[in-house]
């Protein structure tokens, strides 16, 4: 295995897993280690009653992220959700859409197949999601999640050519399913600006993918059954240690899939809304208890993809 090894080193790549496990000395722009992230916030009702636990428990949460999509929200709904995060300097990341498996095609209903699902089929639904994202830019969005290699590298080029804000923040889905360090690195250098890694790599695994790339790492600890359905709390305080800088991101195991979601799943999107600020409570609570000196960003810190909503109102 030697050659091989030797060609990983030579690219500047680790040339095994790094079970030392190495401190990063990498942060985000302000310095800190580690933000919050609250996934799955399906629409306004349900960032309003997040928004309400978040302030009931005193927490700090950098990062509300959604993932029925842009598509499936009215302007109006879109608008409110920039607001309400914007005020709070909280950072709001709506889903790309539409994806394949909510296209005609088979291929993401079969067994071999699934990982096509998340991913754009042909040429018109890649337009389709680059109005998505445009749309969302309109409205005063600064953050989407993408699943797409084609789309991640059209966000770059929309970013050159003018048709998408420099300081968008494109956030890649843990569905992409990239998992070691040169095709992370890769996804890094097509435009991806934070990479959610697969949940179930070890601490080694993702220490190797950590040397490779300088952008965040966002990393459930809390994972959807649909992900395998961990639980790596007592895990946070090394995770922080040897990923910074990193999103700590609470799931929810134990939950339907609520995704196209809307009206019909409203009352239960609130509370499983709550119960994942609980569960960032609790999350907190073990950084606080055995990694106390681990920074913190502050809310509205550079780097987080705020809402713009003086443009918003404007268009």
């Amino acid at each position: 295995m030697k050659g091989s090894r030797d060609l990983l080193e030579q690219l500047g790549y680790p040339s095994t897993d790094l079970k030392e496990l190495p401190t990063s000395t990498k942060t985000f722009p302000d310095g800190a280690q580690y933000r919050i992230e609250l996934p799955s916030v399906e629409g306004p009702t349900a960032l309003k009653e997040t928004l309400k636990e978040i302030d009931r428990l005193g927490l700090t949460i950098h990062r509300i992220s959604q993932g029925s999509g842009i598509m499936l929200q009215t302007d109006e709904e879109i608008k409110e959700m920039c607001e309400m995060t914007a005020e709070r300097g909280m950072e709001l990341s709506l889903f790309v859409g539409p994806r394949g498996s909510w296209d005609v095609s088979a291929g993401p209903l079969t067994p071999g197949g699934k990982s096509q699902g998340i991913r754009h089929e042909g040429s018109d639904q890649l337009v389709y999601a680059m109005e998505d994202l445009k749309r969302g830019a309109a409205l005063g969005l600064r953050g989407a999640l993408v699943a797409d290699e084609g789309l991640l590298l059209l966000t770059k080029e929309m970013k050159k050519c003018g048709q998408l804000p420099e300081d968008f923040v494109v956030k890649v889905s843990v569905q992409m399913g990239s998992a070691n360090p040169v095709s992370v690195k890769i996804m890094e250098d097509i435009g991806a600006d934070t990479y959610n890694v697969p949940p179930a790599l070890t601490l080694s695994k993702l220490a190797a993918i950590r040397q490779s790339i300088n952008i965040p790492i966002d990393l459930y600890v809390e994972v959807p059954d649909t992900f395998g359905g961990f639980l790596r709390y007592y895990e946070i305080p090394e995770i922080i240690r040897v990923l910074a800088p990193v999103y700590i991101k609470f799931g929810l195991r134990n939950h339907p899939d609520v995704y196209p979601s809307g009206k019909q799943w409203e009352n239960t999107n609130i509370s499983l809304a709550q119960e994942r600020v609980r569960r960032a409570a609790i999350g907190i609570q073990m950084i606080e208890r055995y990694y106390p000196e681990a920074k913190i960003s502050k809310l509205g810190a550079e780097g987080l993809g705020i809402a713009k909503i003086e443009k918003a109102a404007a268009k």
